[in-house]
């Protein structure tokens, strides 16, 4: 039988490689931290432990790789003591990363010049797939090649199939991760809402997942949802990396993606907040900061630190109120402010000026501000906040009004926010509101 050389034993690599061994292959592994391959190997005579890739190359008949992106497979293959020093004449080398289409493409022609085959092979399916050897492979390059070493990729996966010359695979794998990134935000999203309206959670997945927006992501998800169990099973900063490259693969393509660029700015949201090397589902802590409710379900483990509450932030529900949602206020920030109040004139004409306000505060829905010049109810004017905020013009409708000792308090409710502003405004009110 050949010897497989396998290199990247993170999360999805190290049960692949086993499934390997498990199969009867002699494997020859390698990993950056020395330590894990040996753990790997332990106990196991038909593996070994190699010094480089470039030493892998030399001893293995077929080579696979499952790195974290473009920079670690580049390093690998080119590297010092990389692939490319090892290699002989009629060897295959599978690269099962997710990485851009270009990068697969430029390591096929190169390995081509060596007489040795390269397929672009990424994976679909997380931890759990890769421990019990149901991954489904698809695979851009020769299918001749393919068809040399199908076996190997069948013993770690449920399902192998060729979309293509080289870079169809990895073509692929953007596609469909960007199809799973969005959906994984959509549940998220829709779980705040019923969370938020005091739906039980557990109640809304289940609905979720009986219906036409059941999916895998759901399916997978589910528990550690409900949970709070967000243990890596493929992380959030991998996801935002592939997103990213699905994002550029798109502009390359001028194909408009403006539900992935949504996707794409949670997720980065998410690892701003430090989410990164969690399960990808956690971007559900994202909306469980913005909400003030937790979207878990009763059976929250002890450690899972659930977002804190107070009285004013429960759901109206369970706190037994009527559909007034709104938030008692914070401390006055008392913050100076210019609002560009617009009217309509005549044959499409506005005419507008500008009068002076103080923040008041930010509530769920939008922002308080107080100022002795009249406005309406339904008006709409733009917020420019004081320099120094960083801030770009808001636009607001006002839909409250309240007398406040000879002034008016207006709410104004929000329109068109992008989160990494609202996320910027908060930061700034914070920083004064304890300055």
């Amino acid at each position: 039988m050949r010897v497989i050389g396998f290199i990247g034993l993170g999360t999805m690599g190290s049960p692949m490689a086993l499934n390997l061994l498990n199969k009867g292959y002699e494997v020859v592994l390698y990993n950056r931290t020395r330590s894990v391959a040996e753990t790997l190997a332990a106990g196991r005579p038909s593996a070994s432990v190699a010094a480089s890739p470039k030493e892998v190359a030399r001893e293995a008949d077929v080579v696979v790789t499952m790195l974290g992106d473009d920079a670690a497979v580049e390093s690998i293959y080119y590297g010092a003591n990389g692939l490319f020093g090892g290699l002989r004449a009629g060897m295959t080398l599978v690269d099962c990363s997710t990485v851009s289409p270009e990068l697969s493409r430029r390591l096929a022609a190169d390995m081509e010049e060596h007489l040795t085959d390269f397929l672009d092979a990424p994976v679909t399916g997380s931890k759990p797939a890769a421990e019990s050897g149901t991954l489904l492979f698809m695979v851009g390059g020769r299918e001749e090649a393919l068809d040399g070493v199908r076996d190997v990729l069948s013993a770690m996966g449920r399902a192998v199939v060729h979309m293509g010359p080289s870079g169809a695979g990895s073509q692929t794998k953007l596609a469909h991760n960007a199809i799973v990134g969005i959906n994984g935000a959509a549940v998220a999203e829709g779980l705040a809402l019923a969370a938020k309206a005091g739906v039980d959670p557990a109640k809304f997945l289940d609905v979720v997942g009986s219906g036409g927006a059941a999916s895998r992501f759901l399916e997978l998800k589910k528990d550690k949802l409900l949970a709070g169990d967000f243990s890596n099973q493929f992380s959030l900063k991998f996801m935002l990396k592939d997103l990213k490259l699905a994002s550029a693969f798109a502009d390359e393509l001028q194909v408009p993606t403006p539900v992935l660029s949504a996707a794409k700015e949670l997720f980065q949201i998410g690892e701003s907040r430090g989410l990164g090397e969690l399960d990808f589902s956690s971007i559900a802590r994202v909306f469980e900061e913005w909400i003030r409710v937790s979207v878990r379900g009763a059976s929250v483990p002890a450690d899972a630190a659930p977002v804190e509450r107070t009285a004013r932030q429960e759901p109206a529900a369970a706190a037994g109120k009527s559909d007034d949602r709104r938030r008692a206020p914070r401390v006055a920030l008392n913050i100076p402010l210019h609002i560009s109040v617009y009217q309509w004139e005549q044959e499409g004409s506005f005419s507008g000026q500008q009068i002076e306000a103080t923040l008041y505060d930010l509530s769920e829905s939008g922002l308080q501000v107080r100022s002795s010049f009249p406005l309406a109810v339904d008006m709409f004017v733009v917020i420019h906040f004081p320099q120094e905020a960083d801030l770009p013009p808001i636009t607001g409708k006002i839909i409250r009004v309240v007398p406040d000792r000879g002034a008016f308090r207006y709410g104004c409710m929000l329109s068109g926010l992008p989160p990494f502003v609202r996320l910027q405004l908060e930061e700034y009110l914070q920083g004064k509101a304890t300055s």
